[in-house]
């Protein structure tokens, strides 16, 4: 799989990702289909540019934390998100961590079960 796919992949899932987490919180609210697809978007585009120099920055944290500050990690991605689409609102940040929660486990499901046998290959390297 070439990175342009993988980067649409990406896109389709957070897409799937976010809409589920809109659906299960009531404080995550999205006005339109349209606005769905460009904040999927640029949660893509965050995670892939803004995400690694937070991990680097809160590295201490995720060591102390055993890793469970990746949570905030992605809470605060998720808020940025929203900060930059006006039609996506996260309120709160116990809200921003479980949208983010969820948004990791379609993202984590999507991987493993996948068809595309290079999609597994990235997923299990990556945690190794």
């Amino acid at each position: 799989m070439n990175r342009v796919h993988f980067i649409v992949y990406r896109i389709f899932v957070n897409v799937i990702g976010v809409g589920l987490a809109a659906i299960l919180f009531k404080h995550i609210q999205i006005d339109t289909f349209l606005t769905l697809m460009i904040s999927a978007l640029l949660l893509t585009a965050l995670n892939a540019f803004v995400k690694p120099a937070l991990l680097l920055m809160t590295l201490p944290l995720q060591l102390v934390t055993f890793g469970l500050f990746y949570l905030v990690v992605n809470a605060i991605v998720l808020e940025l998100t929203s900060f930059f689409i006006s039609g996506f609102v996260v309120d709160g940040f116990w809200t921003a961590i479980g949208g983010s929660l969820i948004i990791s486990i379609v993202n984590v499901l999507f991987d493993v079960f996948s068809t595309n046998s290079d999609m597994r290959y990235i997923y299990w390297t990556r945690r190794k």
